[in-house]
């Protein structure tokens, strides 16, 4: 089992970002091209527990995935899991938090725990692959929110 945690800063208002990623088809506009994230199914305005999300991503090595997550434990303003039910991970669960940060920001927590199929060949691609590409989508929605709210 792996993990990555991710926190940054940014300076919006808790209320707004929450807003942001509450809404699921925002889930494009912070997702690095090159993984062509394209979402199947139909998506409400604001999700909601058991909310279940088809869409498909290019995964390196393997091609275009499908991928179904579930959304749950929503703390309305603060925080919520995102399940796979079905995609290219054995596991993989997306702990999302927001906390107030200083006047009028917020602190950002991902805490991804995950496991790779495969064994050993699992844990090679993890170490040449997968752990560089989850940082780099990472990087890439910090700096993409931080243009996103730049004018705010």
């Amino acid at each position: 089992m792996y993990q990555l945690e991710r926190n940054f800063s940014i300076d919006v208002d808790p209320i707004i970002l929450w807003d942001f990623i509450a809404t699921p088809r925002n889930l494009d506009q912070i997702t690095p091209p090159e993984l062509e994230f394209k979402i199947l199914s139909h998506v409400p305005e604001v999700m909601y527990d058991g909310l279940q999300i088809e869409y498909e991503i290019k995964v390196p090595l393997f091609g275009r995935k499908c991928w179904i997550t579930e959304i749950s434990e929503i703390v309305p303003g603060d925080s919520f899991i995102d399940t796979q039910l079905e995609g290219p991970y054995r596991y993989w669960r997306h702990f999302h938090q927001l906390l107030p940060s200083g006047i009028n920001g917020s602190l950002m927590i991902d805490r991804i725990d995950y496991e790779l199929p495969f064994g050993l060949l699992g844990a090679a691609t993890h170490q040449l692959v997968v752990r560089h590409q989850l940082a780099s989508i990472f990087d890439y929605r910090e700096n993409t929110l931080r243009k996103i709210f730049a004018g705010d």
